[in-house]
């Protein structure tokens, strides 16, 4: 079967963006030391950069998402919504280490003109920031009127906010924290296990690891919803049934769906990248410390129902960011609220962004 994660198909309908690469044929020096010859990064953009340009908009991707943003986020951006790329210039890049166009594991090695596989180094949240970066230079970007990012997305808002603290002009944090918890490690860690476990995982080829895949998806699954979201809408009405639940369905379609459309080892070698988020790494002692050094005005969005991401950390982040506001929504749908709840975020936000929030 035809492995198609590395190359996105992008809608040709004229209201849609395309795709874009950039091409940084410099090397890159990583955090671990490691050296990428060179950098591909994938990206795409709705609107114009105004003249003033003080109109962009930033958005960091979570784990599995590509850099069309307009796509997996239509409540949020596009014609009307509350990121309207009619008044702002809207980006999405897409991370170093994902599948879909930046540099990673199926991507080419430029030194041995293989993709890489499992020999592509290992990268950071900061790693990921420093490639975005390169790409904001080279599109004549000066500042970011608004960076936005959820899950890990909102790891990557935060570190380049600290890396480059007058770039940054505002916040939009949603379902994040200030460094990756234990129980985000343990997960991870788990969902690592499962991957290692498919004996093909390291090998040279696209889908290698699909199986190890498919049984991380099912995990993270877990952690997406949550106890009540799986009983509310996978609870089976046949109490004869003594096999092929209906929740046992739905977690097999998920990670097959999964499989069809991402890597193993770039799901893999992400994992590893979220462990390493630690705003505190290099500058403090204490996480306190490092966020009060944040200056940027911040809109941060908790869930209530949030396992994975639970909003106590959300709590934190606006408990020590002296321009915080803090909000937090009552849904049903775990961390995965923040792609879906789009009626109520977008109005938070707009209602922020216009001053009607604090």
């Amino acid at each position: 079967m035809p492995y198609f994660c590395m190359q996105h198909f992008i809608s040709e309908k004229q209201d849609l963006a395309l795709i874009q690469y950039y091409h940084h044929a410099a090397p890159l020096k990583l955090e671990s030391g490691q050296i990428l010859p060179a950098v591909q990064i994938a990206y795409h953009t709705y609107g114009r950069l105004n003249a003033a340009g003080d109109n962009v908009i930033w958005i960091c991707h979570a784990l599995t998402a590509n850099s069309d943003v307009a796509e997996w986020w239509p409540g949020l951006v596009g014609q009307g919504k509350v990121i309207n790329p009619e008044r702002y210039f809207i980006v999405c890049a897409n991370i170093l280490g994902s599948c879909y166009g930046s540099s990673g594991p199926l991507t080419e090695n430029p030194i041995t003109g293989k993709p890489y596989y499992c020999s592509f180094p290992m990268v950071t949240i900061r790693d990921m920031v420093q490639a975005h970066m390169l790409l904001a230079r080279h599109l004549g970007i000066r500042q970011i009127y608004l960076l936005v990012g959820g899950s890990m997305g909102g790891y990557q808002a935060m570190e380049w906010a600290l890396m480059e603290p007058a770039f940054v002009q505002r916040l939009f944090l949603l379902a994040t924290g200030a460094a990756e918890s234990a129980w985000g490690i343990a997960i991870h860690t788990a969902q690592r296990l499962a991957i290692e476990a498919d004996s093909t995982w390291k090998d040279d080829r696209p889908d290698a690891g699909a199986k190890g895949l498919k049984a991380a998806r099912a995990i993270g699954m877990l952690t997406y919803r949550n106890y009540q979201t799986f009983v509310r809408t996978q609870t089976d009405p046949d109490f004869s049934k003594i096999d092929h639940f209906k929740a046992s369905s739905y977690i097999l379609y998920q990670g097959d769906k999964l499989v069809k459309r991402f890597n193993a080892q770039s799901y893999w070698l992400l994992t590893k990248a979220m462990d390493s988020h630690n705003i505190a790494r290099g500058r403090a002692d204490r996480l306190e410390d490092v966020l009060a050094t944040i200056q940027q005005k911040a809109l941060i969005l908790g869930i209530t129902s949030d396992i994975l991401c639970p909003p106590e950390e959300q709590r934190f982040l606006a408990k020590h960011m002296p321009y915080s506001a803090y909000y937090e929504i009552d849904s049903p749908y775990g961390h995965d609220g923040f792609l879906i709840e789009f009626d109520i975020i977008g109005q938070v936000l707009r209602d922020w962004l216009e001053g009607r929030l604090p």
